[in-house]
């Protein structure tokens, strides 16, 4: 078995930041989202990774290598234009062959893996399976309708009157099956070619298309709030540890994770929080549920509820909260009365602030 990863795409809903990297690479606890899903497709016994990749395409590659690291043997497929899910198995073909394989969206969130998933389409002998997850508002996502048996019925994109309440989730298995698939369809209203569209027609011609319902957590990843959420549930489950310095006039609480060659200077550290990396704090507070990258300076300032990611320097700044930082940023002081701040700003950037 084989895995597709998409790490394509533009990401504009996390713009600036995606203006500058790929959005696959914006990190959870200090990791790219990317990361987590070559370790799921690592962790279900899958090798073979084909990576769709478009515009950002030298920034993965750099990120990914030859995919040695994870324990994988990744073939990097470039698409052209961001023409649609289906597209991409479309031009992967003589990558994926004949074998069935994985489609793994890379800046989807899924906390559990994928290995059950993967041990169920194996057992059910599907020709496709697609992962799907209870959510509170279906008209905001792909949503499937179920049989009895938990085989897709119908497939709709963001419907109006929504006819389950079971989302779409990035990740889908498959067999060579789909290939005929997206040879068949036609492009959508909005000139892409669509999984959705494509997994239909398997439907309709009475191939077997089975639900496998996610067990554990999921995010689409493509929005501020969402990493801030990912960032959070990954925090919760970090394991304590300093290899950093803390001196004596410091206080740190919970769950908190010190790398190393971290220092912490006369400073407050609430947990679950994670600290890059040489990273510097000095007379400030870190509060729960942040994640500061490596080498980054944090100086006489709160931060609370955020992402920094590395080289960036949050100095003389109270209250920064629900945020997402970018590299080598600067964020400062300025004259005034000070205001709790919510920022999501781009790489190489710098704001001057009131404090």
């Amino acid at each position: 078995m084989k895995a597709l990863v998409l790490a394509g795409g533009k990401g504009t809903r996390l713009r600036p930041l995606t203006h500058t990297s790929a959005k696959q690479l914006v990190p959870v606890a200090n990791k790219p989202v990317l990361y987590y899903g070559l370790e799921a497709i690592r962790n279900a016994g899958i090798t073979q990774v084909g990576i769709i990749i478009g515009s950002t395409g030298r920034e993965v590659r750099d990120a990914v290598g030859d995919g040695s690291a994870f324990g994988l043997d990744v073939t990097y497929i470039q698409q052209e234009a961001p023409l649609g899910l289906a597209h991409c198995v479309l031009i992967a073909r003589e990558f994926l062959a004949d074998e069935p394989f994985v489609m793994y969206l890379g800046d989807n969130f899924l906390v559990g893996g994928i290995t059950d998933l993967v041990d169920a389409f194996r057992e059910g002998d599907y020709d496709a399976q697609i992962l799907v997850t209870k959510v509170t508002e279906p008209q905001f996502y792909g949503v499937a309708e179920l049989g009895p048996g938990g085989e897709i019925l119908a497939l709709a994109e963001k419907p109006d009157d929504p006819r389950s309440d079971l989302a779409i989730v990035g990740v889908y298995t498959f067999s060579p099956r789909i290939h005929e698939a997206v040879r068949a369809i036609s492009p959508s209203a909005r000139g892409e070619l669509e999984i959705t569209d494509a997994i239909t027609w398997l439907v309709d011609n009475g191939f077997r298309v089975h639900s496998h319902l996610v067990s554990g957590y999921w995010k689409d990843t493509g929005r501020l709030q969402d990493m801030l959420e990912c960032n959070r549930i990954v925090l919760e489950a970090i394991d304590p540890r300093t290899h950093g310095t803390v001196d004596e006039l410091s206080d740190v609480t919970g769950r908190v994770v010190i790398e190393a060659g971290a220092s912490v200077r006369n400073s407050v550290i609430r947990g679950p929080a994670l600290i890059g990396a040489h990273a510097r704090i000095s007379g400030s507070y870190v509060g729960p549920y942040t994640s500061i990258g490596n080498s980054c300076v944090v100086e006489d300032a709160e931060v609370e509820y955020a992402i920094v990611l590395q080289d960036s320097t949050i100095r003389g700044v109270s209250r920064l909260t629900y945020s997402l930082i970018g590299r080598n940023v600067e964020v400062t002081r300025s004259e005034g009365v000070p205001n709790t701040l919510q920022l999501m700003v781009g790489d190489h950037s710098r704001v001057q602030v009131r404090a």
